[in-house]
C-alpha cells in the first residue's frame, strides 16, 4: 500500500473526525478564515510535525498509532528530534522478537556485509550520475567481508564525501557541521522513522541492531537498514545545492524535496516502486531471514 508523508508546519489543532486527521486553524492569528484540512489516518505512513504551536489530542495520536503511522516532532530549529511508534505493529510480533534476538552471529555478519555492499553499490551510482568516477567504490564492493571486518564502509565513505559535493564547498560530514550537513540530516531523520516504521510493521524490534549497539540508541536496527537508502538522500541534497548556496535556514521547497524522497520511485528486486514502500519490502525480507525463510536482504539499487 503507497502511503502518504503530511507535512505540517502552520500552527493549528489537530484532532480525530471520522477516521479523518483534521486541521484546525481557528484561534490562531491570521488563519482564522483558512479552512479546515483532512487526511484520511489509513493513507498515511508518516506524519512531521514541525511548528511548536501545533496542538495534537490524544484520540488523533491512538489512531495514528493503531494505524502504524509514524510520527516526527520537530525542535526549536525545525529539525526532527523525536520519533513515536506502534508498539504492536505485527500480529506474529512475539514470535519474531524471538527470531531476531536468537539469531546468531555468522547471520548477522552476513546480513551486515550485504547492507555494507548495497551502500557502496548505491554510493557508486550516485557519484557516476552526477559524471564523477565510481571505479574505486565499485571495486570496493567485491572487497567488503562478512561483518566488514576490514571497515570498507568507513574507507567508502571517506572516498565519497571528499567527491560527492564540488569543492568549493569544502564539505566534511559531520552532524553538526556546516551546511550541507543541515539538509543532510534532515532527510537521514525522514528516512530513519520510516524505516522504523516498516520495521515495526514487520514484528520486529528497531532498537536491536544487526551492527549498531549504541546502549543510548533506541533506533540501532533502523540505524543499520537505512544505509542503503541514504544516498537517494545524497543525491536529493547535491541537486539542491545545485540551484542554490541559500540553504541555511532551510526553506519549505528544501524540506519539500527531501520528505518527496519517501515517494520517490526506486528499484527493488527488478520492482519499480515508491521508496517508501521498498523500505517496507525491505524489513520483511529481513523478518525473513530471521525465521530461515530467507538469506538474502532486498535493498534498492540507484537509479535517478
Amino acid at each position: 500500500m503507497i502511503t502518504r508523508t503530511l507535512y505540517i508546519a502552520r500552527p493549528c489543532h489537530l484532532r480525530l473526525r471520522d477516521g479523518q486527521l483534521v486541521a484546525e486553524y481557528k484561534g490562531f492569528k491570521g488563519q482564522e478564515d483558512l479552512p479546515d484540512k483532512t487526511a484520511p489516518v489509513e493513507d498515511l505512513g508518516c506524519v512531521v510535525l514541525e511548528h511548536r504551536q501545533i496542538n495534537i489530542s490524544h484520540a488523533l495520536l491512538d489512531h495514528l498509532m493503531q494505524h502504524n503511522v509514524a510520527v516526527i516532532t520537530c525542535d526549536q530549529r525545525m529539525m526532527p528530534s523525536g520519533l513515536l511508534l506502534n508498539l504492536e505493529g505485527h500480529s506474529l510480533q512475539s514470535e519474531r522478537y524471538r527470531a531476531q534476538i536468537e539469531a546468531s552471529e555468522p547471520l548477522k555478519k552476513q546480513l551486515w556485509q550485504q547492507t555494507i555492499q548495497a551502500k557502496i553499490r548505491n554510493q557508486a551510482d550516485v557519484l557516476q550520475h552526477w559524471g564523477i568516477d565510481p571505479v574505486f567504490l565499485r571495486e570496493r564492493v567485491r572487497q567488503v567481508k562478512s561483518g566488514d571486518t576490514g571497515n570498507e564502509e568507513a574507507v567508502c565513505s571517506f572516498h565519497y564525501w571528499q567527491r560527492l559535493f564540488p569543492a568549493a564547498w569544502a564539505f566534511s560530514r559531520k552532524r553538526e557541521g556546516p551546511p550541507p550537513n543541515n539538509l543532510l540530516n534532515y532527510g537521514y531523520a525522514v528516512i530513519r522513522a520510516t524505516v522504523a516504521r516498516a520495521l515495526s510493521g514487520s514484528g520486529l524490534l528497531p532498537t536491536l541492531g544487526i551492527f549498531h549497539r549504541n546502549r543510548y540508541n533506541a533506533f540501532c536496527l533502523a540505524d543499520d537498514i537505512m544505509e542503503p537508502y541514504r544516498p537517494y538522500v545524497d543525491h536529493t541534497v547535491r541537486g539542491i545545492i545545485e540551484k542554490t548556496s541559500h540553504i541555511d535556514p532551510m526553506e519549505t521547497e528544501h524540506k519539500n524535496l527531501l520528505l518527496s524522497v519517501l515517494s520517490a520511485d526506486v528499484w527493488l528486486d527488478g520492482q519499480k516502486s515508491p521508496l517508501m514502500v521498498a523500505v517496507q519490502r525491505t524489513a520483511a525480507s529481513l523478518a525473513r531471514c530471521y525465521t530461515g525463510e530467507q538469506r538474502r536482504l532486498l535493498y534498492p539499487q540507484f537509479t535517478p
